[in-house]
C-alpha cells in the first residue's frame, strides 16, 4: 500500500516539475473573456488567448480550445473562429444556434474567409507565435454571442473545465477567475472604456505530458577531434522504427506524401535516433580572443515542416555573444542576473521555415563568441551547450562521456597515471 501512495505522490509531483519551465518561468497562455454587452437572454463576449511563453508558440495545425458550460448555454454566433460540432439544437424551431454541446470544441478560421466573418487577430489557422519571437503576432482572438445565460453579473455563470491543445496535448488550464473589467483606450487615446465582466483562464505546458518521449535530440562535433558524437541510439523512442523510410526509399517520389495525416504522425526517415529533429553543434574555429560555433537544424519528418521555429540553447559564454550570422537571436534573461541562455530563430521570409525532409529540410547558422579568459576552456565539453530546445520542448543530449575531447587533454591524463603508477612502484620498492 506505501508503494502504491508514493508512486501517486511522484507522479503528481512530476506533473508539476514538468510543466514549470525553469527557463521561462512565467510563461503561460492565459484565456480572457470580456463581456462588452447584454442580449436578451445572454452576452456578447471578446474572447482573447494570449502567449505569454518567450519561445513556445503555436503551430499548424493550430490551436482547439474547449470548455464546459456551467447552465445550459448556447453559442448563438460566432466571429472570426467556429465550433467543430453543431450538437442537437433541435428545441429550437426558428433561429438555430451555432453550438447547443455542453462542452463545445473552438478553432480559429483559416487565412482569406470573408471580412465579415473576422475578427481582429484571427483567422490564421490556430497558429500563434511565441511572445519572446514576435509579440504583436502572440495573440489570437474570437468573438462569441452566448445565450440562455444570464443577463448581469450576478446571473452570468463561469466556464468550467478549459482545455487547449497547441496543437497535441501538453497544456493544463486551471479555473477560471473573475478578475477586474479590462480597460479600453478609444481610437483617439482620449478615453478609457470598460468591459462589463472579465474571467481569465491561465494554461501551462508540460512536456511530460505532451509525450513520453523527447521529440529531438542533439549531436556534438569540434574541430580539434575527429569523433562526432552522435544522437543516442532511439533518443525519441523506437516506435516508428517500423514505418520509417529510407532516405532514397521510391515512397517519397509518391504524389502526396507530404501531406500530413488528421492525427499529425509522422513519416520519419530511418535513422538510428529516430527523431524528428536533429540539432547538431560543431566547435568550428578558435581565435586569440573569440571562438566560433556551428549550429544546424535538419528535419527528419517528411509530413512536417515547421513555421516560425525557435531554438533555445543554455551556455555560459552566451552572455557575450558576438554576432549570429544567418539566425536572430535574443537573449533569455528569465533570473536578471543570469545570462547564460539564448534564442535562436529563422529570419522572416528568409529561413523562418524549416521545410520537410529533403534536400531543403535543414537550416543552420554560425554564433561567434568572445571568451572570457577567466571561465573560457575547450577542456571537459565546456564548449558545448547545457541545454537544447527546439519549440518549446527539451531535446536529449548525449551523454558526457562521450563528448569530443581535447587529444591533449586526454595525453596528459594519460602520462598522469603512468607517473602515479611509477611513484608507487618507487615508494614499494624503498
Amino acid at each position: 500500500m506505501r508503494i502504491f501512495i508514493f508512486a501517486c505522490v511522484f507522479l503528481v509531483l512530476s506533473s508539476f516539475t514538468a510543466a514549470f519551465d525553469p527557463l521561462d518561468p512565467n510563461g503561460n497562455i492565459t484565456i480572457k473573456w470580456d463581456i462588452m454587452q447584454w442580449t436578451a437572454d445572454g452576452y456578447v463576449a471578446t474572447v482573447t488567448m494570449n502567449n505569454f511563453q518567450m519561445y513556445r508558440h503555436i503551430q499548424n495545425p493550430g490551436w482547439t480550445l474547449g470548455w464546459t458550460w456551467a447552465k445550459k448555454e448556447v453559442i448563438w454566433s460566432m466571429v472570426g473562429a467556429q465550433t467543430t460540432e453543431q450538437g442537437d439544437c433541435s428545441k429550437f424551431k426558428a433561429n438555430q444556434p451555432h453550438c447547443c454541446k455542453k462542452t463545445p470544441t473552438v478553432v480559429d478560421l483559416l487565412p482569406g474567409v470573408p471580412y465579415n466573418q473576422q475578427f481582429s487577430n484571427c483567422c490564421k489557422g490556430g497558429v500563434v507565435a511565441a511572445w519572446g519571437q514576435d509579440p504583436s503576432a502572440s495573440v489570437s482572438a474570437f468573438q462569441v454571442s452566448v445565450g440562455l445565460a444570464g443577463t448581469t453579473n450576478k446571473t452570468v455563470k463561469v466556464p468550467k473545465n478549459f482545455t487547449l491543445l497547441g496543437p497535441g496535448p501538453g497544456y493544463t488550464c486551471g479555473p477560471a477567475k473573475i478578475v477586474p473589467p479590462t480597460t479600453f483606450l478609444t481610437p483617439d487615446k482620449r478615453r478609457k472604456t470598460q468591459a462589463l465582466m472579465t474571467w481569465n483562464a491561465t494554461c501551462t505546458y508540460s512536456q511530460f505530458l505532451a509525450s513520453k518521449h523527447p521529440s529531438c535530440c542533439v549531436s556534438f562535433s569540434s574541430f580539434y577531434n575527429e569523433t562526432i558524437t552522435a544522437c543516442p541510439n532511439c533518443a525519441c523512442g523506437c516506435e516508428n522504427k517500423n514505418k520509417c523510410v529510407k532516405s532514397d526509399s521510391k515512397l517519397l517520389s509518391v504524389v502526396g506524401v507530404n501531406t500530413p495525416k488528421k492525427d499529425n504522425s509522422p513519416l520519419l526517415q530511418c535513422t538510428r535516433h529516430m527523431c524528428p529533429i536533429r540539432v547538431h553543434w560543431h566547435v568550428k574555429q578558435n581565435y586569440k580572443d573569440y571562438w566560433r560555433a556551428k549550429v544546424a537544424i535538419t528535419n527528419f519528418n517528411y509530413r512536417m515542416n515547421y513555421t516560425q521555429w525557435t531554438l533555445v540553447v543554455q551556455h555560459p559564454n552566451l552572455n557575450n555573444v558576438t554576432q549570429v550570422f544567418s539566425f536572430d537571436y535574443k537573449p533569455l534573461v528569465p533570473y536578471g542576473s543570469i545570462n547564460d541562455t539564448g534564442m535562436f530563430y529563422g529570419m522572416k521570409f528568409f529561413n523562418d521555415l524549416l521545410m520537410e525532409a529533403g534536400p531543403k529540410g535543414n537550416v543552420q547558422s554560425e554564433v561567434l563568441l568572445q571568451k572570457d579568459q577567466n571561465t573560457f576552456t575547450f577542456k571537459q565539453g565546456w564548449a558545448f551547450p547545457r541545454k537544447v530546445y527546439f519549440n518549446g520542448d527539451e531535446c536529449r543530449l548525449p551523454p558526457p562521456e562521450s563528448y569530443p575531447f581535447l587529444p591533449n587533454s586526454a595525453h596528459e591524463s594519460r602520462v598522469g597515471l603512468l607517473m602515479l603508477l611509477v611513484s608507487l612502484v618507487m615508494v614499494l620498492l624503498v
